[in-house]
């Protein structure tokens, strides 16, 4: 654990001069469904006529994956004994260190205490974004004025518990983790950035349009709305080539699609943030950087680039992400994609098909897509390191798994 002496200074020097706020304080931000930007309708107008599918969206990790902070959207704790996450008791030679997340006055919040005794230092931030769909858990984030932060606790699943934020130095309060359009584009909408610069964090706060929607994947729809309305149903030919149909795309171009978020975080952006249009290559955006191939790559955030090293996807010309993943529905077991596998492959070819018989059919799944813990996506909190289990989308037979 790093020296929990790091924990005072860091808190004095990020902070302590800095009025504190209540967890009511965040100003409006969008509460609707439109889209501040020209050509976009927002999710509102889809579901005015594609209701299947937007109600079944709604309930998915990519819809969820941030949201304005709410009782029901904060996953994690609040009740007395269960709302306090503490890093050190006291001892003569460090100083404590607790952080305690509150719900009060309809707002939420996170404070830091550090120090000994009763001399303590505390800072108080609202919680007002939720990023993550709790799948494997959530951060926060909170704005200061027009600038946006990470808060420094964040909510596990696995366990049901605060832990510190991935990333963040164990013994320390840091509130001064800046938020990057690069890093809101695959948790959000949009966001107006108010700067060109990359590294920015300062926003237009009342742009921000929350979670993954309709119009991510399938282009500005102003005018394929307006097309609609005005001539109606039996406009067809115009109506559709009026929004973007990822169905109709080449193979190449549906990965890429799904890679705009889903292609990990070695490369290096050549195009604004929410530049991105479905349908084009991905290299006009972005530039991936070459790296080994290994026994176990890392799984954060590279599912794609997984997949295209799969002799499955390799001879496999019509195979792409929605060969198994509908976009518009909540994410089913693993195991029931088995049913994929075996359009192609016959049950008793696997090498474990006679100790296990039948049954090796049902689940495909967990021996040649194993879930591995990821090196990118952890947590040390209190001398405790957890990390979080992805699934490996490198289609293979992996050594030690079963007995093929």
């Amino acid at each position: 654990m790093a020296s929990l002496g790091l924990a005072l200074a860091s808190l004095l020097a990020f902070g302590s001069a800095i009025p504190q706020k209540s967890a009511s304080s965040a100003t409006a931000l969008r509460t609707d469904d439109s889209d501040p930007r020209p050509g976009y309708s927002g999710d509102a107008a889809c579901a005015a006529c594609h209701q299947e599918e937007s109600l079944s969206y709604a309930h998915t990790a990519h819809r969820l994956t941030s949201q304005l902070a709410t009782k029901q959207t904060i996953l994690g704790n609040f009740k007395t004994g269960a709302n306090v996450l503490t890093i050190s008791d006291s001892h003569p030679a460090q100083p404590l260190l607790v952080f305690k997340m509150e719900a009060n006055g309809g707002g939420f919040s996170e404070t830091a205490a550090t120090g000994w005794g009763d001399q303590l230092i505390t800072r108080t931030e609202p919680i007002d974004i939720v990023t993550g769909s709790g799948v494997r858990g959530q951060t926060y984030l909170y704005w200061e004025g027009d600038k946006l932060f990470e808060l420094p606790v964040s909510y596990w699943s696995e366990g049901h518990r605060w832990v510190n934020s991935p990333g963040y130095l164990d013994g320390t309060v840091d509130f001064a983790r800046p938020i990057h359009p690069g890093c809101m584009e695959c948790h959000a909408t949009y966001i107006r950035a108010l700067s060109s610069d990359p590294f920015t964090n300062s926003y237009d706060r009342t742009t921000l349009v929350t979670g993954i929607s309709c119009e991510t994947c399938h282009g500005p729809g102003a005018e394929h709305v307006a097309l609609y309305r005005s001539r109606g149903p039996h406009a067809a030919p115009a109506v559709q080539t009026a929004i973007l149909n990822p169905a109709k795309f080449s193979r190449d171009l549906q990965v890429d699609a799904c890679a705009y978020c889903h292609s990990g975080i070695q490369r290096s952006t050549i195009a604004p943030a929410f530049s991105f249009v479905p349908g084009r290559p991905l290299s006009d955006y972005f530039k991936q950087f070459q790296t080994e191939a290994a026994e176990h790559p890392d799984v954060h955030g590279n599912q794609v680039g997984l997949l295209k090293r799969s002799r499955c996807f390799q001879s496999s010309p019509n195979l792409s992400c929605s060969t198994c993943h509908n976009t518009h529905a909540a994410e089913k077991p693993a195991a029931s994609y088995s049913s994929v596998c075996l359009q192609c492959h016959q049950w008793t070819s696997c090498g474990v098909s006679k100790k296990l018989g039948h049954a090796i059919a049902d689940n495909c799944i967990d021996c040649h897509m194993p879930i591995e813990p990821t090196k990118v996506i952890s947590s040390e909190t209190a001398g405790q390191v957890v990390r979080a289990k992805m699934r490996n989308h490198w289609i293979k037979i992996y050594s030690g798994s079963t007995d093929h």
